[in-house]
């Protein structure tokens, strides 16, 4: 049997590395889980995820020239999980008055520089530019560990 990209497979884990745990897919070869795949959380150590000869429930998510399978436990399970945990949607009855704001960046508001003279204009310009210049005299002196007092 071939194994194919995307395909969920019951397998035994024959070893465990470092670095990952090897997998025996049921007539289909080996193929190897990387630690990273093991778990949606940390994994500091695979013994604490896995034992030898577990069963287990693998994705394939790869397979390189040399005919190496990358396999997911995580994956496995995200996708059989999936189908349960799809909640109803609630319908907005105009209810929800209290919940906050989204978080959507809005540009500030200004005066439209229509509205504004032209010395109104010099002076911010004169104003953000002095900011500007003492955060970049700031920023120099700090990198080059001479600060004045």
């Amino acid at each position: 049997m071939q194994l194919e990209i995307g395909k969920i497979y019951t397998g035994k884990v024959k070893g465990i590395t470092q670095y990952g745990a090897f997998v025996d897919i049921d007539g289909g070869g080996t193929g190897m889980v990387h630690i990273s795949e093991i778990a949606n959380t940390y994994v500091n150590e695979i013994r604490d995820h896995l034992t030898e000869n577990q069963e287990v429930k693998v994705k394939v998510i790869g397979i390189n020239e040399a005919g190496k399978v990358s396999l997911s436990i995580k994956k496995a399970s995200d996708q059989q999980a999936a189908p349960q945990q799809q909640k109803p949607r609630r319908q907005n009855n105009g209810g929800d008055q209290n919940r906050s704001k989204p978080n959507i960046w809005e540009p500030k508001k200004t005066t439209p520089p229509s509205e504004m003279t032209f010395e109104d204009m010099m002076s911010k310009f004169k104003q953000s530019s002095e900011e500007r210049m003492c955060d970049l005299k700031r920023s120099t002196d700090r990198k080059n560990g001479t600060r004045r007092k």
